[in-house]
């Protein structure tokens, strides 16, 4: 895999952590092994191993909610960059209000740069879903920042 910076990236939008970005990756690398085989098409190999990828992260993500993590409390006891972090934290907020969907095609459209087509690729979802999906989460964000984007 030569695009391991492109994996990580989408793996860490996902996670939103570094280490969980890293075993979503090593998951990933797992499944592809145990299941190459079963790729009929070696051109359809970079959506095919996104498509687990963000499935891995998923799963992990689903994990994750069930255990109370102890670095979460250690973290908020550190003086931060407040601007920067309370600012992130707005539009974290902003995105967990638009549903899943919406939320998913923004983070891959806009913070990993994929074109629509990779997205419908990596979603399994028609096209014209990816762009219905981005336009209503765009507005819906414009709405509740009071138009501020």
């Amino acid at each position: 895999m030569d695009n391991k910076k492109e994996y990580y990236k989408l793996a860490y939008v996902y996670t939103g952590r570094q280490e969980d970005a890293l075993d979503a990756m090593a998951d990933m690398i797992v499944i592809l092994y145990e299941n190459i085989y079963k790729l009929k098409d070696e051109q359809a190999f970079d959506s095919w191993s996104k498509t687990i990828l963000v499935n891995c992260c998923k799963s992990l993500l689903r994990k994750r909610k069930k255990l109370i993590f102890l670095e979460k409390l250690e973290e908020k006891g550190y003086q931060e960059n407040l601007a920067s972090k309370e600012s992130k934290i707005d539009l974290d907020n902003y995105l967990q209000k638009l549903n899943p969907g919406q939320q998913e095609a923004i983070k891959l459209k806009y913070f990993l740069d994929m074109d629509n087509a990779t997205i419908s690729q990596v979603l399994k979802v028609p096209i014209g879903t990816v762009k219905s999906r981005i336009s209503l989460g765009l507005k819906k964000l414009k709405e509740y920042m009071g138009g501020e984007y």
